[in-house]
C-alpha cells in the first residue's frame, strides 16, 4: 500500500488540495458518525421499525465507499475512483432523503460526512481531469 500512496504523492492536485495527514483525522470522525448513524438506520430496519427499503442507500453507500480506496490504491485508477465517489455521493444524498421522513437527527448528524464527499468529490474529479 506504501507503493499506492507514492504514487498518489506524484500526481498533480490542485493548490487548494489539503495535506495528506488531514484524511485520516477526518475520515476517524466521519467513520464515528457513520457508525452511529447507518447503525441506528441497520437497527431499526432489524426491529423493524423502518421499512427494509430505506436501508439500501446506506448499504449502497457503504459498499462505493469501501471501493474508493481500492480504486483509488490498489488499481491506481483516477477515472474509477471519479465514478466511485459520484455514486458515493449519490447513494449519500438518497440515504438522507430517505431517512430524513423517519428519523431527522441522522440527516441531520450525518451533514459533516455529506460535507467532506462533496468536497472529496470535487477534489476527485479534479485530480482525474488534471492528470487525465
Amino acid at each position: 500500500m506504501n507503493n499506492a500512496y507514492n504514487w498518489y504523492s506524484t500526481l498533480e492536485k490542485p493548490t487548494w488540495a489539503p495535506p495528506s495527514s488531514l484524511f485520516g483525522p477526518v475520515w476517524s470522525v466521519l467513520y464515528i458518525i457513520i457508525a452511529i448513524t447507518y447503525g441506528t438506520v441497520f437497527y431499526k430496519v432489524y426491529t423493524k421499525e423502518l421499512p427494509a427499503i430505506v436501508a439500501l442507500p446506506f448499504v449502497l453507500n457503504l459498499i462505493f465507499n469501501f471501493s474508493f480506496t481500492y480504486f483509488q490504491f490498489g488499481l491506481k485508477n483516477n477515472l474509477l475512483a471519479s465514478i466511485d465517489i459520484l455514486l458515493v455521493l449519490a447513494t449519500l444524498v438518497w440515504a438522507l432523503l430517505a431517512i430524513y421522513p423517519h428519523i431527522k437527527w441522522i440527516a441531520f448528524a450525518s451533514t459533516p460526512y455529506l460535507l467532506w464527499v462533496s468536497f472529496a468529490t470535487i477534489l476527485q474529479l479534479t485530480i482525474t481531469w488534471m492528470n487525465k
